[in-house]
């Protein structure tokens, strides 16, 4: 093993949220340590790798289709889709990068993803993600500053290209014994190396 299997995330992919649900238990299932969470700026990824997201096209009703589909298959509550979606989640990311300086990260990414795609709580909005920080323990204040603390958006910034050296072009994206596997679908594959 290489060390220890690393998530990469975006709050805004409903991908993600699908796995971030689920990543614990699949690792747990197989005698892996637990994965450690990687918040990353899909955006940038999309930047660098000349994509876009599906969401913005004709794909957009199979890809809620596709995403429903699979919830239920996996057992997870039917999702609630924010209007709008997609949006900017910059600053939730960058709030996720304060809550995994604060060891808070677990915490805050499942209650902002569950905000977001199981009540349909905008998480583009600063307002609803200082709320996502609070449920997850975290202080008001002190998290919308960290926000914007400059070490915290180079941290995210950072985060972010490395993951793209490492090959990861989307979320959710796991890297497992130096290989990296890109997809909620490649969970139960990525945790078997």
């Amino acid at each position: 093993m290489t060390g220890p299997a690393e998530f990469f995330f975006d709050l805004g992919s409903p991908y993600a949220w699908l796995a971030a649900e689920r990543i614990d238990v699949v690792f747990e299932q197989v005698g892996r340590g637990l994965p450690v969470w990687r918040p990353v700026l899909l955006g940038g990824l999309f930047q660098r790798f000349g994509r876009g997201s599906w969401a913005n096209t004709d794909l957009r009703e199979g890809g809620i289709s596709e995403i429903e589909r699979r919830a239920r298959e996996y057992g997870l509550p039917e999702p609630v889709w924010p209007d709008p979606w997609p949006g900017s989640y910059l600053f939730a990311m960058r709030v996720a990068t304060w809550a995994e300086r604060e060891g808070r990260l677990r915490e805050f990414a499942l209650t902002s993803f569950r905000n977001a795609f199981t009540r349909g709580i905008d998480q583009a909005d600063p307002g609803h993600v200082l709320d996502a920080a609070v449920e997850a323990g975290l202080d008001r204040a002190a998290t919308e500053a960290g926000a914007a603390d400059p070490e915290i958006k180079d941290a995210l910034k950072v985060a972010t290209g490395r993951a793209g050296d490492l090959g990861v072009t989307g979320v959710p994206s796991f890297l497992v014994d130096g290989n990296v596997y890109w997809g909620d679908d490649q969970l139960e594959l990525a945790v078997r190396g």
